[in-house]
């Protein structure tokens, strides 16, 4: 019997570690895309000509457009439209591709 409540403690424990794990990794993953966007934001931003508040205030609408469905089909599609006939949505995708890159770079560097 002893061996059994044991088991089940140690079962337990697991899963709770399993369950912190999944939880840390799913924030790390929401900040990291955040931070990602923000970098699109900023770079696009700069091809429309803004900078300073105008290009911040820019950026955040890029990272509130990515609440609309999962995926980043919607920052992409906003970005997109934004900027129509200066780059293509394939150099948008490669940006988020090297931005998500340095997000997590940064978050693990604590920067």
């Amino acid at each position: 019997m002893q061996r059994e409540g044991s088991a089940m403690t140690t079962f337990d424990d697991r899963e709770r570690g399993f369950e912190a794990k999944f939880a840390k990794d799913s924030e790390l993953q929401f900040r990291a895309e955040a931070r990602r966007n923000h970098m699109l934001g900023i770079w696009a931003a700069g091809l429309l000509g803004k900078s300073g508040a105008e290009a911040e205030e820019y950026a955040l609408s890029v990272v509130k457009s990515d609440f609309e469905e999962a995926g980043s089909d919607d920052v992409v599609r906003k970005v997109a439209g934004d900027l129509v006939g200066k780059v293509s949505e394939q150099e948008i995708r490669s940006k988020l591709v090297d931005f998500m890159q340095k997000a997590k770079q940064q978050l693990m560097s604590g920067t």
